[in-house]
Order: structure tokens, then C-alpha cells, then sequence
């Protein structure tokens, strides 16, 4: 009788897969609706272009060189972001990783620095920019410290509440055979943090996401932000809407990218959080 209740029920990989895309299909087709209706009444109309015109677009914009500078820009501005986003989120993931757990694993610590993470987490990181471009200049470093300051008190955090979560009986096995507290943060605490740590990051990559767009979107000679930006002028939704896809499929490769690289290194703590596609 419970397998018969929905909340029970379990699709197949298969049908998993198909509800999947369903929205996604849904979405399209009500986009072609809308915009075939548009351009008929206004075959100039640049609010929703055509799949066909924006294809057209991508293709120049991918395939074609600038005739100002000779690049490809779609490549040129995706190199640019993702360098930006990569370094800003590796930087964050370190210093996450090694206060959350010190906040986590030492009282003193946490004392200390957990209220002013908390203060730091409060704060809106966009009311921060213009001080970090007076700071850091209009270069890389400013893009690079804003996803720092976005999204590393979060880690910080998570992670201090991930390791409070361990079972206090393992910390107290291992010093009861020997272990300070180094080894125990580094032979117990760590190993079952570092999952947490790929999980936590990648809830935070949309955030991160927002703030690179919003930096190149302010200064930058680059970019998926710049480039969206620079041509909303024109009312270009040619290229602005592909290019929103596009960072939406770059998200989604890196979390999965993430997902995999959890269920490789640890493949226990996938069966464990039932983590799945």
C-alpha cells in the first residue's frame, strides 16, 4: 500500500530524464509562440528574435572574427569570465575551508572570529564594489575580491556549522588514543569536511555568477557581463539571450563537473546525502 502513495514513488531513469527537459521544452515552445506572434506583426521587432536570427548571431559572434580586434568574442569573453569566477572561487573555497573549520573545530576561534564572519556575512557585497574599485583599481583584482567578499563569509559559515555537526564521540576517540588537536583536525575533521566543501560551493556558485556579471557589467573590456551590457543599448536580445544561455550551461557544467568529482573522491558521502542528477 505505501508504494502506491506518490510521495513514495520513484521514477525510472528514463522518465527522470524526460520530466527533466519537460520544462525545459515547455519554455521554448512558449518562447516561439510568443515571439513568431511579434514578428509577425512587427517583422523588425528585436524584443524576441527568431531561434534562426540568434543562431545566425552566435555563429558571427563564435566563428567569426571581430574586424576591430581579430578575436572570437564569444571565446574571448568566456575566457575572461571563467578565469575571474574560477580563481575568485577557489580563493573563497580556500580561506572557507580553513576558518570554517577552525571556527568549527576550536572554541576560541570561534569566539573570536564568528560574529565578525557573521557581521561580514550581513552585508550587502555590492555596496562594497565601488570601495574596492577605488582600492584594487578597475582590473582583475577588484572582479576577483568581490566574488571573494560575496561568498566566502557563506562558507565560512556552512562549514563551521558542517563540523559541529560531527559526532562529538569520534573527537573524543581520537584524543583518547594520542591525537592534539592538529591531527585530529587533519586525520578526522578534515576528510568528512571536504565533501561538505564541494557541496557548499557549488550552492554558492550562482551567487558567485551574480557578482562577475555585475563587476564586468561596471568595468570591463571583456566578458559575458561586458558583453551583455555593452549591447543592451541596441536592444541586442540577439546576442543577450544567448549569451544568457550560454552562462546558464556554463553553471551547470561546472556543478556537475563538482557533482562528479564528489562522487569519485567520495563516493560514501554521495550514498549517504542521496545526492543524485
Amino acid at each position: 500500500m505505501l508504494s502506491k502513495r506518490l510521495i513514495n514513488k520513484k521514477p525510472s531513469v528514463v522518465a527522470r530524464v524526460a520530466l527533466g527537459m519537460l520544462p525545459f521544452i515547455a519554455t521554448l515552445i512558449v518562447y516561439m509562440w510568443f515571439s513568431d506572434i511579434r514578428l509577425e506583426a512587427n517583422p523588425n521587432d528585436k524584443l524576441m528574435p527568431s531561434f534562426s536570427t540568434m543562431g545566425d548571431t552566435m555563429n558571427r559572434m563564435a566563428f567569426v572574427p571581430s574586424k576591430r580586434s581579430g578575436e572570437y568574442l564569444l571565446l574571448v569573453d568566456t575566457l575572461a569570465s571563467l578565469n575571474r569566477l574560477l580563481l575568485g572561487v577557489f580563493i573563497s573555497a580556500l580561506i572557507g575551508l580553513t576558518f570554517g573549520i577552525l571556527n568549527g573545530a576550536i572554541p576560541l576561534m570561534r569566539a573570536k572570529l564568528s560574529p565578525y564572519v557573521t557581521a561580514l556575512s550581513l552585508i550587502p557585497p555590492m555596496a562594497i564594489l565601488p570601495i574596492l574599485f577605488i582600492v584594487f583599481g578597475l582590473g582583475e583584482v577588484s572582479k576577483v575580491m568581490l566574488i571573494v567578499i560575496g561568498i566566502t563569509p557563506f562558507l565560512i559559515r556552512d562549514l563551521q556549522a558542517r563540523t559541529l555537526e560531527l559526532p562529538r564521540e569520534q573527537l573524543i576517540k581520537a584524543q583518547t588514543i594520542g591525537a592534539n588537536s592538529w591531527q585530529v583536525i587533519v586525520r578526522v575533521i578534515l576528510p568528512q569536511i571536504m565533501p561538505r566543501l564541494l557541496v557548499a560551493v557549488r550552492l554558492s556558485l550562482g551567487t558567485a555568477w551574480l557578482f562577475l556579471i555585475a563587476a564586468e557589467a561596471i568595468a570591463s573590456t571583456e566578458g559575458l557581463g561586458y558583453r551583455i551590457f555593452l549591447v543592451r543599448r541596441y536592444l541586442s536580445m540577439d546576442v543577450i539571450l544567448p549569451y544568457v544561455v550560454w552562462i546558464a550551461l556554463l553553471a551547470f557544467l561546472l556543478d556537475w563537473l563538482l557533482r562528479e568529482l564528489s562522487s569519485r573522491l567520495y563516493p560514501w558521502f554521495q550514498a549517504q546525502s542521496g545526492d543524485k542528477p
